[in-house]
Parts: structure tokens; C-alpha cells; sequence
């Protein structure tokens, strides 16, 4: 049985996260995760195995939860600050499988020597989760940029 969804609820991972076993749940978790700079429970949020990947503007693709990680670290330990809220964004659900396709809006922030730059965001991204173990795990992600001057920005922060 297939469920589909169009919200329109913006997530920013503050929202309760009570019941993992719902999709939005898992999502939020995601974006609290995110947001928090946690790696510990991004790690709860990502399937541990090989056969996760991501394909975002900063690693490329990426293939299995340890070079996924690396990624994370990568954006969490810099002196760059990002948020991201989930937003105008579809959800599907089949059984074990759940996808949501949609936009994420957000920040990036810095101070650094004495020089402040703020820089609006805007993503096109997909996440696919699968029930594992009666939990649901992101396997997959796609995040990109269509604005090729913002893209520029955003990756000259990190390298």
C-alpha cells in the first residue's frame, strides 16, 4: 500500500520527536540532528552500512555511513554555521520505504576574523529512509543548488 502526501509544514527539528515510528519523525530527527551539529544522533538517523549514499554539494557522492560521516564532521567542526528547515516537500510512503522530495531553506553563518558573513540557502533535496529493525533510516540523500554563484559560496566556505 502506497501513501502520498503533499505538506506543507515546515521542519526544523524542534518538533517532538516521541514517535520515531512515524515518517515525519524520522525527518525531524534528521533536521534536529543537523541543526544541533550531533553526530551521535545523525548516526541514529543514517543506516550504518555500505549501502547508504549521498550526493550533496560538499562530498559529492558518497557511498556507505563512514564516508557519510566524514561529510557531517567535515560541516560540523567548521567555524561555519548552517541551519536548514525542511519545506514545500512531498512524502511517500510503501511499506519499508519512505521517500520525501522537496526544498530545504537556510543559513550560513560565520565569524571569522572579525568579518561576519550571513548567506541565505536554498537546496533542492531528497532523503529515502527504510525500515530497519522497526526504526526508519535514511539510505539516501540528494541535496543540490541551483543558483551556480550560491553553490560557489557555499562549497568556498568549506574548502
Amino acid at each position: 500500500m502506497a501513501t502520498a502526501l503533499s505538506l506543507q509544514k515546515t521542519i526544523t527539528g524542534y518538533e517532538d520527536l516521541g514517535d520515531l515510528t512515524q515518517p515525519i519523525q524520522a525527518l525531524a530527527q534528521f533536521y534536529r540532528a543537523f541543526n544541533e551539529r550531533d553526530l551521535a544522533r545523525m548516526a541514529e538517523n543514517w543506516d550504518n552500512s555500505l549501502e547508504a549514499a549521498m550526493d550533496n554539494p560538499l562530498g559529492g557522492i558518497t557511498r556507505g555511513w563512514h564516508d557519510i560521516r566524514a561529510v557531517y564532521e567535515r560541516i560540523f567542526h567548521s567555524p561555519h554555521k548552517v541551519t536548514v528547515e525542511f519545506h514545500d516537500y512531498s512524502l511517500h510512503v510503501f511499506n519499508d520505504v519512505f521517500y520525501a522530495a522537496g526544498r530545504e531553506r537556510g543559513r550560513l553563518e560565520s565569524h571569522l576574523e572579525a568579518k561576519e558573513t550571513r548567506v541565505n540557502l536554498n537546496f533542492r533535496t531528497s532523503r529515502i529512509f527504510r525500515r530497519i529493525d522497526s526504526q526508519w533510516r535514511q539510505v539516501h540523500h540528494h541535496g543540490s543548488i541551483e543558483d551556480p554563484q550560491l553553490l560557489f559560496v557555499y562549497q568556498s566556505a568549506f574548502h
